[in-house]
């Protein structure tokens, strides 16, 4: 009977260091999905392929909570891989993200929904976000810009999730060229206003007939200029006629005093109405907080 005990006991502390190893798991087969549109805490969002995405916010990202599970298009997150989460883009795109505090800039494969907290535009893990120097502030303002499509995951490619990857490259950005660029509104998107991006630099183009957008994210960290200054401006709607924003702002007068302004969009004029600027992400975060609360929905943060 005491061997039976100790033999017990042998087998429970063999077993229990099994539980403390490395998790080793398939990175999982993943699939290539843009998506139907879906609606999270009133919002619509709608997923579509989009290669002139350019858009400027605020980043957060994510780590521990989500480490192993699975993402939106079927693979296993590792907080430890150059991934992200964005809400419309393609699963997997490669995106190259720009901290516009530091100018690091890395490209990273979008492969998960998110972020749904409110002004936020994109979810970085956690390596991330450490290679892109905000993980012990928790956000940034960005620029997120598509690059490409990404290669769906081989399903026999597996992966140690708790293993470091290889230490980043540093190189120096090899453009200085300033460019300023205006989006449309999301399909669909009943009142939503614009996202225009701020004045910020533009990297150089790939070669003609390259597949470097198709390429897996390395680590390499490139250096772009930094702008002198940037706003956080929360941006409520977007309109042809100067009448209709006008009238929005007034009826946003009792949280605060909006600003109509006017930028043009494909040649014709659009007015826009937004609160700010801001010099902290908390500051915005509020003002977001509470034109939401006045029921605008569609409102969002911008960089600029």
């Amino acid at each position: 009977m005491k061997r039976w005990r100790i033999a017990t006991i042998g087998l429970a502390f063999v077993l229990a260091l099994a539980s403390c190893a490395p998790r080793v798991a398939e990175r999982g087969p993943g699939t290539y999905k843009v998506g139907n549109p879906y609606n999270i805490a009133g919002v619509w969002y709608y997923p579509k392929e989009d290669p002139v995405y350019d858009e400027t916010g605020v980043a957060s990202w994510y780590g521990e909570d989500f480490h192993g599970k699975q993402t939106a298009n079927g693979e296993l997150y590792n907080m430890q891989a150059l991934t992200a989460a964005h809400r419309t883009l393609p699963l997997p795109t490669i995106v190259r993200v720009t901290n516009l505090e530091n100018g690091r800039s890395i490209r990273l494969r979008v492969n998960d929904r998110g972020p749904y907290a409110r002004g936020r535009i994109i979810d970085v893990s956690k390596r991330a976000a450490d290679l892109l120097g905000f993980k012990q502030n928790g956000t940034a303002r960005v620029r997120v810009q598509y690059e490409g499509r990404g290669k769906v995951a081989d399903p026999a490619q597996s992966a140690d999730l708790d293993a470091a990857h290889v230490a980043p490259r540093t190189a120096a950005a090899p453009v200085t060229s300033v460019a300023a660029t205006e989006l449309a509104p999301p399909p669909g998107a009943s009142g939503a206003a614009p996202r225009v991006t701020a004045t910020l630099p533009t990297p150089a183009p790939a070669q003609a007939g390259s597949d470097a957008a198709w390429d897996e994210p390395d680590g390499t960290v490139t250096r772009q200029p930094v702008p002198a200054s940037t706003g956080l401006w929360v941006q409520v709607g977007s309109f042809t006629l100067r009448s209709n924003a006008d009238r929005l702002s007034a009826s946003l007068s009792r949280i605060g005093a909006a600003q109509t302004s006017m930028v043009t969009l494909n040649g014709k004029p659009m007015y826009r109405v937004r609160f700010g600027p801001f010099n902290v992400v908390e500051d915005a975060d509020t003002m977001l907080d509470r034109v939401i609360g006045a029921g605008q929905n569609g409102a969002h943060i911008v960089v600029e």
